[in-house]
């Protein structure tokens, strides 16, 4: 029954792993636009920027373990044929 339920929370297909990436970043863009507001100027900015570009590493980092995982399974599949 858990590996059911934890099976929900794997990303198996970029579209998902796009979804994800999308809501990572109205979070960040949300988050920043706070940090504009309370600390005007420059700090503010640098801030917005920082968020924004957690989201562009992170999302680089779930594209790239989606391109390895799916190596791995062919490997996998190849060494059992």
């Amino acid at each position: 029954m858990f590996a059911m339920i934890s099976r929900l929370f794997v990303i198996k297909t970029p579209v998902e792993a796009y979804m994800i990436i999308y809501a990572l970043a109205l979070g960040a863009v949300e988050r920043g636009t706070v940090y504009l507001h309370r600390f005007p100027g420059f700090g503010g900015k640098l801030l917005f920027l920082a968020c924004t570009g957690a989201v562009f590493m992170a999302g680089g980092k779930i594209l790239d373990c989606l391109k390895y995982e799916r190596a791995e399974r062919e490997a996998a599949a190849a060494r059992i044929d």
